[in-house]
């Protein structure tokens, strides 16, 4: 098709805001809608609705938000893909077309399947292939958790089959979340498998719009320069037949779109320079930026490498259960206020398997003015293998009143867990692609084998060495957020953070500043941790990856910030020695 496509988003995870299609439909034309409604741990929760009733296992609410435009999408002839399927894409592509025949649309609706491979497990390793995980190297087998979820990673080849085929609606299951952009642009570029350029631009492009506002102010160390905040607009990919890109976003809404909100969803959940997708192995440290215009920033350069043979596979399993419940402290003697509470809570857990961590939360001011400037949160946060011994916990922490430190106090308005939850371990394997099924079922039933990539290569991050020292003549020591901006994310149980500098002076002082000594110095909870550094000079960034940081997952780590999402404020915050030229 002739000129760019624009494809905008709509979703960046569950939960996201509900009028996010209203507004996307209100906005500026596109040619796509994508909407983006699956975590790492969002498979786990809504396989647990299908195990509990088979017709269930999608994201319910992407009904309700599509209801009301069916006909305006149909009018416009605007293509709407999404991964809001979960465990059921089919479920809920039928689902969809019961809507559309109650709004008397005229709209395809096709789905994509086979990245389920639950029912599989035993003869994939019957066959030799032992899903080990990423992260230890432990053959699956090993685990002694039964997964109740098991979902491959797929490409965008399926959607794009799906659009070239005439359907209007897509609804995928776990695809990757660059796929859902991928797809629309290889359709409508008409692009081969091995446009591997073409194919890892429109990978980056998927990369910055699948979070929504995260690419115009949204989670942006630098939100306080944005306008529009309180409510900052979904952002918009145009996509050139080359791979050049524009990211911007709806001329009416909120937020802004800058190389710094780009750059911030670009050092996202990323682990190093290779960004590895089933399609293609996108090369990151070669994509260069540029503000064409207010909200307008063009992305170029962008080179990509054949694909992995092997795909990520996401499992996850219940490994006990989890209970967290907060009080307060207040005053003089914090610390040692939160260790009788520590200990009155071990007493109260009394099981040798369970784990246990209280934390203060915060540090009180040191002539306080008001009575919460001297207050501290302290979360206690307990597992275990069965219920018994954390329910025993949260009831004894009820009892604590008279018998703990002084000024002992919850917040009696906020809704504490009455009852302890079912912890869910995550578990990341690779399997080879040539096993996993890709299939397209279209509006009549007709399936389509989509097949797995003819050239593949395995792709290792570059390695970059330590930087040399830098000597500025004269310092002052501020934190160094006053400089430079920061981005974190999880990947399981690893958490990255990319810091960067917008001003083109400060990047030799701070590529030399972040070794990874100084990272361990700057964070003490990762001194002992294996700590991956990369540099991206195009970006003016240095990048880290914390192996283990996070646990084995989100899901089941004691951590009270449990995906890592402030680590960058956090090191933002400490203080380092800043050139003076630099501080204005």
């Amino acid at each position: 098709m002739a000129g760019p496509i624009r494809i905008a988003g709509f979703s960046g995870y569950l939960g996201d805001r509900r009028s996010a299609l209203d507004e996307a439909i209100a906005g500026d034309p596109v040619d796509v809608l994508i909407g983006d409604y699956l975590a790492e741990f969002t498979l786990a929760m809504l396989s647990a609705r299908y195990r509990n009733d088979p017709s269930r296992g999608y994201v319910e609410y992407f009904l309700e938000q599509l209801r009301p435009h069916l006909a305006t999408i149909a009018e416009r002839g605007t293509r709407v893909v999404v991964n809001a399927g979960g465990f059921n894409p089919s479920g809920l592509a039928e689902a969809t077309r019961q809507l559309v025949t109650e709004a008397g649309a005229d709209l395809a609706v096709a789905h994509v399947e086979g990245d389920n491979v639950l029912a599989r497990l035993d003869q994939l390793q019957a066959a030799g292939h032992d899903l080990a995980s990423m992260d230890t190297g432990e053959p699956l087998s090993s685990w002694r958790a039964r997964p109740v979820a098991a979902n491959a990673y797929l490409g965008g080849w399926g959607i794009a089959t799906a659009l070239r085929a005439g359907a209007d609606i897509v609804v995928c299951g776990r695809v990757t979340d660059a796929s859902l952009t991928v797809g629309p642009a290889a359709w409508w570029h008409d692009w081969q498998r091995t446009d591997f350029d073409q194919l890892a631009a429109a990978v980056v492009a998927g990369h910055i719009i699948e979070c929504g506002p995260h690419a115009t102010g949204g989670n942006f160390s630098g939100f306080a320069e944005i306008p529009g905040m309180v409510a900052p607009g979904f952002p918009i990919a145009e996509i050139g037949a080359d791979g050049t890109t524009i990211i911007t976003k709806h001329s009416a809404d909120g937020g802004a779109v800058t190389v710094d909100t780009v750059t911030a969803q670009l050092v996202y959940e990323i682990q190093g320079p290779r960004y590895l997708n089933p399609d293609v192995t996108a090369h990151l440290d070669s994509v260069r930026l540029r503000q064409v215009e207010p909200d307008r920033v063009e992305l170029s350069g962008t080179t990509g490498s054949a694909p992995p043979p092997t795909t990520k596979v996401a499992l996850f399993a219940p490994i006990g259960h989890q209970i967290v419940t907060t009080l307060y402290a207040t005053g003089l003697d914090i610390d040692a206020k939160v260790a009788l509470i520590r200990e009155q809570a071990a007493a109260l857990l009394a099981a040798p398997e369970a784990e246990l961590d209280v934390s203060a939360l915060g540090t009180p001011a040191e002539d306080p003015q008001r009575q919460w400037e001297s207050t501290v949160q302290v979360r206690v946060m307990a597992t275990a293998a069965e219920r018994e011994p954390l329910q025993r916990l949260v009831t004894g922490i009820g009892e604590l009143y008279l018998s703990s430190i002084p000024g002992f106090f919850t917040d009696t308005a906020a809704r504490q867990a009455p009852t302890p939850s079912t912890r869910i371990d995550y578990w990341p394997a690779l399997l080879a692609l040539s096993t996993v099924d890709h299939v397209v079922v279209l509006q009549d039933g007709s399936r389509i084998d989509v097949g797995g990539p003819a050239l593949t290569e395995k792709a290792v991050q570059p390695e970059h060495p330590e930087p040399a020292g830098f000597e500025p003549r004269t310092t002052r020591r501020v934190p160094l957020g006053r400089v430079a901006h920061a981005r974190a994310g999880d990947k399981g149980g690893n958490s990255n953070v990319g810091l960067w500098v917008s001003d083109p002076e400060a990047w030799p002082w701070l590529r030399s500043l972040l070794t990874t000594d100084e990272l361990r110095r700057l964070m003490p909870e990762a001194k002992d941790l294996e700590i991956v550094r990369h540099e991206f000079p195009n970006l003016r960034a240095v990048h880290f990856v914390l192996r283990g940081l996070l646990g084995t997952g989100g899901s089941s780590n004691l951590r009270v910030d449990p995906i890592g999402k402030a680590v960058g404020e956090f090191l933002r915050a400490r203080h380092v020695e800043v050139p003076q030229h630099l501080l204005g």
